[in-house]
This record gives C-alpha cells, structure tokens and sequence, in this order.
C-alpha cells in the first residue's frame, strides 16, 4: 500500500472522482479521503500520480510513504518556533516597557519574533486570498496583527499572533489526541504473517496472503486476514475489532477475523479473505470515511462561516471609518477598534471544535464496536424513536439445530435429510448450515446439477435428476404442492421431492442472552416503538416478541414487505424523528437502506448488509445499540454546548471590542481562550 498525501484537494466530489478514475483503471484498493487529504492506493504509484493529476490538474502530490510522521510530532516541531519566538517577545516587552526603549532595535525584535510564529499565518492568508478564499482565520489575523503594527502597536500585534499559535498548537494536541484515540483501534494490521510453504514458514506481508493460503499464528501475534481455522485451540482477544473485553476460545472450524490478537495457543490458519476483503480493511475504510459524511450541524456551521467573517470584516471597516469621518475622531483610535473585532471575530472555536466533536462520538463509539459510517448519522441515531430488529442473527444467535423430522408419502427422515443437506449446500443461511450439520456426512456436491435460491421461499436445485425443493410454508402454495401441514410451531423447512410433499424439519433458533435487555434500555432512553420485522413464521415471531419485552412484530414478510413495513411506520413518527431497522442478512439490504439509520451485524452479517448499513455493530450484540444511541445523544449535547459557548462569548465581546471596553489581548481570549475550551468540552466523549 501507498500513501500520499492530496494537497489543493477541496471538494469531496473531487475525491470522489478521483477514486472513483483509479477504480477505472484497475488498482486493487484505492482510497481518497477528502477530510484527511490523504490518498491510499495498491499498485502503481507513478500511474496512480499521473491519472491524479490528469484528473484534478492543480493538486499538488506529496509521497508520505508507507508511514508518515505522527500529526503530534509535527505539532511538537512547532515549539521550536514557539520558544524562540515568545523569549524575543519577552526581552520586547521588558525593553520596551521597563526601559522605555522605542527604536528600531526593539522594533526589530518584535517583527523577528512575530515572523518566527506568524509567517505560515501570512503565507496560507495570501494563497488563499488568490484562490479565492478570503475571509478565513488566516486572512483576519494577518490583517488585525499587520494593522496593529501599522499604528505602532507591535507588541500586542506580536502577542495576538504568538497566543493564536500556541492555541493553534493546544487544539492540535486536543486534535491529535482524538485523532489518535480512532487510529489505534485502526492499527490492528499485522505486519507479517507466517504462511506455510510446503514443510517450512516463511514471513510474507499480509497483502500477499491469498484465499486458500496457509498460515501459522502464534501467542501474541495479531491475526492478519480473515481465515478458518484448521488445526489447534486458543483464546484470542477481540476487544480492538467489538469492543468485548472477554477473550474468546476459537478451535477447529471456527471463523477467525483480522486485527483479533491470538493469546494462548498456536492456530494453522486456512485463508478466506485477502487482505483488502477482511474485516480489518473494512473497519479502515467505514472509518476513515466518516469524517467525510457531515452532519447538518457542521454543514450549518460551514454555511454560517461563510457568511460570518465577511460580515463581520464589513462591520470592522465601518467602524475603522465612519465614527472618524463622521465625527471627527483619530482614525488610530477606531481602528484599534476594528481590529479588536477582527481577532475576536475568528470562527475558530466553531469550525474546529463541532467538527471534532463528532469525530471524538464516532471515535468513542469505534472504541465500543460501533462503527459508524458518518457524523450524519451519529446525529440521526440521537433522534431514534422507532427501532425495528429483524430476528435471526440480529434478536436470536442464529445458530440453528434440527430438532424435529417429521415424514410423509412414504419417504424416510434419512431421504429427507439427505435430500435437503444436498439442495441446501450452496447456501450460506444458518438454517441451511444447521441442515448440512444434521446430516453429518461429507456431500458429493457432483450430485448437485442446478441449484436455484427462491427469495423468500427457498431452494430449488437438481440432484441426479431428481428436483428437489427446500423452503417454507410460501414455497408450497407458490408451486401448489399438496400438504397436509401449514402451521408449525418453530422454524420449519419443508421438503418437496419431484413435486411430492416429502415432510418438514424443525429448527431452532435461541434467543441472544442481551436482547431483552436491549429492549429494556431503548424503552429507558425513550423510544417511543421497539418491534421485529422477519420473515419467519407468525408463531416464531410471537414467542420471540414475548420472550424478549417487544411492542409488536410483523411476520413472514418477503424483503420488499420489510420495506413496506418501515414505510408505514414512517406515517408514526414526526418530522425531526428517526427510524432504525437493525438486520445482518442480504436479504435485510434494501430495508437497512430505506430506513433513515441501517444498523448491521458485523460478525455474522453479510457483506451487503454491512456495505448497505449506517452503522455496524462488531459483535452482534443488541444491546450495542442503546449505548451507540448514549452516545450520540451526548454528542450532540456536547456539540450544542460548544455553538451556544462560541457564539454567546463572541457576540458579548464584539459589543465590548465596539464600545472601546476590549483590548488586544481579550480578544485573543475571545478567539483562541474560546477555542480551547470548546475542544477541551469536546474531549470529554473520548473519556
């Protein structure tokens, strides 16, 4: 993989036509994300630059490697002219107040100490001024601090520009901290992996890993893709990928994920996914997009901006203006005024702070194992009033077993079972699985000459020139079938062989051990409506919504149904409310897409659904969802908070800065001190 980094990349639309040209021209795993600015693509760098630069002609291509240095080292490196900077600034004041020294000497130190911090200050105000982009905190400093000089107030010109760097590089800090708090869930990738090469190991990187491919894992080292293992037994913790603290046992035959850390036992390893298909790659990729997807809030606060500053500038060159042409007042003395208001008038503490707020919620949230795909919607599921869960795999552990074979027409439950583990070996169902688990014996797949799935009935499939038809109740009157049974309390699969009603077979499913609990905590939180929508039986779908506390449940519902139903619950809710459907089947993807939040399994879920979905919850645990709603809500609160906290404190000093009752240095309180304290509320969802 290579990283570079997209300087002069300022719209989304731009990213995204730029990966979406990469795609086009046949790189593996390309990614462009708009908020960091930063490229990732594997394969040809030097084509991946040109086809950039043919694309969007002015973005400037910086080579970072395969890493880069911490966003916190190069903050640090900032002190370096911060020190020097703030000692001159110090013999300034002390020549210039306590000896009454005004000569160029000591103007000369002033303007030393003010370039050591304020030249990059100067330079992103002019670059931007020529592109078009005037009115930002850059350009208001430049011209406050420039103004101050021009009537001789060189030390406070030095001081708002040195306290708006130091503030600069606290917000940094508080940035990188959060910054840090979502990359370290992200830096579960594994350098190396151990893959088996005939009798001997041999140490190759995990995007040369191959599905089929071989590995070793031993204690302490982390899982580098998905893969089933093969042979021995461990615990691995999984807590970076689901937030759970409890390690979990994996033996022969279980499914293990990239980015989980093997703690005991040394696992052989059969590859599944390669490395851009695993799950680690897929937790990189929702969250490194997040930050993309705005929320209204930050999309108000950017239009707010836009429109702010160059009021506010206007109102400073009226006030520079008009008091002394009209009253015959010193211009010095008005246009201290407007500058004051220049530097109080930076929407620093807006535009830094809400943006990291969400962030911090989406990174608090990662830590639980919610990943949520945009701040968008982290602010949709504060306003949940309405959650709808589909049943197996999401309320229930969808591990299903035979329990019941019941036989008519002569045949017997050896032909029936065979039969329905032989049509059912295609399919990735749980209840399918339970079917080929009933069997027992190895399936000659040779045997299987058609195989056909029936959305929402079953399937179909030819085995050595007998027709086989695996489904439920649907599937009988679809193909009219004569039977004898409708109703069938449990889940319940029907086998036709040749168009004759062979029998059924009863499979359970169990209930997850926190979906009560769930329900519990989303009435608690104030959900209005907690139901299930499934495709099972009305029988299933009745014990299942009184074992667990729901307020209602729709039942033997085809994918389109599951739609209709969301729709008509949409007629319930008021305008500013939100509908969640929780699902992990492909079947769940286009109501996981209509409802206003899509909430997918993430470890037995689908590929589509979690693709389709707002929100992924790691390890398939209900009871996520009540705390992904906590902390939502709180970080909504905090980011309300932080607007009410900027613009109250702004608008007070401004009237002061007018009225001549603020300095300088209240101003920089009023900009930077805000800021800080803004971002420092900010903070407190990480904790």
């Amino acid at each position: 993989m290579k990283k570079y980094r997209l300087k002069n990349l300022d719209c989304a639309s731009c990213a995204a036509k730029i990966e979406e040209e990469l795609k086009k021209e046949g790189f593996d795993y390309v990614m462009v994300n708009f908020a960091t600015k930063e490229m990732t693509v594997d394969g040809d760098g030097e084509k991946a630059k040109e086809i950039v630069k043919r694309v969007e002609p002015d973005i400037e291509i910086v080579d970072v490697g395969e890493h880069q240095h911490d966003d916190g080292e190069n903050a640090l490196n900032r002190l370096y002219f911060i020190v020097p900077s703030l000692v001159l600034f110090g013999i300034g004041i002390v020549l210039r107040y306590y000896y009454n020294l005004d000569n160029n000497f000591v103007f000369g130190i002033f303007v030393v100490s003010y370039l050591l911090v304020g030249w990059k200050i100067l330079r992103n105000a002019a670059v931007n001024s020529i592109r078009g982009n005037v009115f930002d905190e850059n350009f208001l400093i430049a011209i406050a601090t420039l103004g101050a000089f021009a009537i001789r107030e060189y030390p406070e010109a030095v001081g708002v520009m040195l306290f708006y760097v130091v503030g600069e590089f606290f917000q940094d800090l508080a940035v990188n901290r959060s910054r840090r708090s979502i990359k370290s869930l992200l830096a579960l990738k594994a350098e190396y992996a151990n893959l088996v090469k005939g009798a001997g190991v041999i140490q190759v990187k995990p995007e040369d890993l191959r599905a089929g491919d071989v590995i070793l894992i031993k204690p302490g080292e982390r899982v580098p893709v998905d893969g089933v293992v093969l042979e021995g037994e461990s615990t691995v913790d999984t807590s970076a990928l689901t937030g759970e603290s409890i390690p979990r046992g994996v033996k022969a035959g279980d499914e293990i994920l990239s980015g989980m850390l093997n703690l005991s036992g040394v696992l052989k390893v059969r590859v599944t996914k390669e490395l851009r298909e695993s799950t680690i790659s897929r937790v990189l990729e929702l969250v490194e997009n997040a930050s993309a997807r705005k929320a209204k809030t930050e999309k108000f606060i950017t239009r707010f901006a836009r429109y702010y500053t160059p009021a506010v500038v206007g109102l400073a060159v009226l006030i520079a203006v008009i008091p002394p042409l009209v009253f015959g007042e010193p211009f010095s003395k008005w246009i201290y005024r407007a500058l004051v208001l220049l530097v109080i008038s930076c929407p620093c503490a807006l535009v830094l702070s809400i943006p990291l707020g969400y962030f911090g919620g989406i990174g608090r949230a990662a830590k639980d194992g919610i990943l949520v795909k945009g701040s968008n919607f982290l602010d949709a599921l504060s306003r949940s009033t309405i959650v709808a869960f589909d049943k197996t795999g999401t309320l229930t552990k969808g591990v299903f077993r035979v329990t019941r074979i019941e036989t008519r027409n002569g045949f017997t439950e050896e032909e029936i079972i065979r039969f329905a583990a032989l049509a059912e070996a295609h399919s990735n169902h749980p209840i399918a699985r339970a079917i080929i688990e009933a069997f027992g014996k190895e399936i000659n797949e040779a045997e299987i000459v058609e195989y056909e799935e029936i959305a929402g009935h079953g399937v179909r499939a030819r085995i050595d020139g007998t027709e086989v038809m695996v489904g439920n109740d649907r599937l009988l009157h679809r193909f009219s079938v004569e039977h004898d049974t409708c109703r069938v309390d449990g889940t319940v699969a029907h086998v036709i062989v040749n168009g004759t009603y062979a029998g059924y077979l009863v499979i359970s499913d169990e209930v997850k051990e926190d979906a009560a609990h769930a329900v519990r905590e989303l009435k608690q939180l104030g959900v209005r409506s907690v139901v299930m929508v499934t495709g099972d039986s009305k029988e299933v779908a009745a014990e299942v919504a009184r074992e667990i506390g729901l307020d209602g449940y729709y039942a033997e519902l085809l994918p389109e149904d599951k739609v209709k139903v969301i729709e008509e619950l949409e007629k319930q809710k008021a305008p500013d409310d939100r509908i969640v459907f929780v699902g992990d089947g492909i079947n769940d993807a286009p109501v996981l897409a209509r409802a206003d939040v899509g909430v997918a399994m993430g470890a037995l879920g689908s590929d589509a659904a979690i693709e389709t979905a707002d929100v992924v919850i790691m390890d398939d645990k209900p009871s996520k969802l009540p705390r992904g709603i906590r902390i939502a809500r709180k970080t909504r609160k905090i980011v309300w908070q932080n607007i009410v906290l900027a613009l109250g404190v702004k608008l007070a000093f401004i009237g002061l800065g007018i009225a001549g009752s603020a300095t300088m240095w209240e101003a920089v309180f009023a900009d930077v001190g805000v800021a800080l304290i803004a971002v420092l509320n900010a903070m407190r969802i990480l904790r």
